[in-house]
């Protein structure tokens, strides 16, 4: 049997855990897939508020966890080969270094927290191994997370600048989402949220030099991808490099905001527990394609938890 190497992104919402053994054949990713799994936890429930983990959140987290140590198990992973990273909710949780330490004492699991510059660097090396070639020659990613969201300008796999900004579904939600379904005055709120950190992101580039493609990754644009294309069972391989236009945005948008929670979350499409955080996630993309003039972005399903295992695999003898 092949090595076989697993990566974990313990996202503030969504957990995910791809288990592959290394491919290298042409025209493929670098990765074969043994075993992929994910769990909507909410980690970062709260967090907004209290500054803290919640003891409800962190009993998820902990169920999970457990799950993913047996599933590594069963699979013959050895720790050596597992990379577990951790992103906002731990990092910036007070409690978040205790709960590593109980995680690791309760599952085995060692959880690297890693910063925003080091989950957008994974993230772009995820998401390139999947890219077409002529979008990943200039491109502007954006990796919509529960707690923060990364913008990183790339050309030809090579990052000359990336920023990590507190900007989150879970974060926007709790923050300005006050009705169902959601009044103007909420989306507007959570718009103008958007915005200031897309203001304070074009001051950290010191230009506004925006590259030819955008991109999007993470489960708010797969989401948005699977719901425009009615794509039930979900399909990555179709996902990727998928052409969303600011038109289809425009519709899908109209058609959600007109929802309430349990309308939006009987689409077949929209998984449990991201029926309301949809809804700030809306608000992301339009900031971005609105003040940055973007006629549409290309979608991917492939960022941290892939460049997560990239790294793994690719340190290992």
């Amino acid at each position: 049997m092949r090595e076989r190497f697993a990566a974990i992104d313990i996202g503030s919402n969504t957990f995910r855990m791809l288990i592959g053994e290394k491919a290298g054949g042409r025209g493929q990713t670098p990765w074969q897939t043994v075993f992929y799994t994910h769990r909507i936890i909410r980690l970062g429930e709260g967090l907004h508020h209290s500054g803290r983990l919640a003891d409800t959140a962190m009993r998820r987290a902990l169920t999970a966890f457990t799950e993913y140590a047996e599933i590594l198990r069963q699979h013959n992973v050895p720790a050596q080969h597992t990379l577990a990273v951790a992103t906002a909710a731990i990092r910036e949780a007070t409690n978040g270094p205790a709960f590593r330490d109980q995680i690791l004492a309760e599952t085995g699991l060692d959880i690297c927290i890693i910063d925003g510059e080091n989950e957008a660097r994974m993230s772009l090396a995820g998401s390139a191994a999947v890219l077409a070639p002529a979008t990943r020659t200039d491109m502007l990613l954006f990796d919509i997370g529960g707690g923060s969201t990364e913008f990183i300008r790339a050309a030809d796999q090579r990052c000359p600048d990336l920023i990590s900004t507190k900007t989150g579904v879970v974060r926007l939600v709790e923050a300005h989402l006050h009705s169902d379904p959601p009044s103007a005055s909420d989306y507007q709120a959570m718009l103008a949220a958007v915005d200031t950190h897309l203001s304070a992101v074009e001051k950290h580039w010191g230009d506004i030099s925006l590259p030819h493609h955008l991109v999007g990754t993470a489960g708010t644009v797969t989401t948005l991808a699977a719901t425009e294309l009615d794509l039930c069972p979900y399909d990555a391989a179709t996902i990727n490099n998928h052409w969303m236009s600011s038109t289809a945005f425009e519709s899908l948008r109209n058609r959600l905001l007109a929802m309430n929670q349990e309308q939006r979350q009987g689409i077949r499409t929209i998984e449990p527990g991201r029926a309301d955080l949809i809804i700030a996630g809306l608000a992301i993309v339009e900031a971005v394609l609105t003040r940055w003039r973007y006629h549409g972005m290309s979608i991917v399903d492939a960022g941290l938890l892939e460049g997560a295992w990239l790294e793994i695999s690719r340190t290992q003898p």
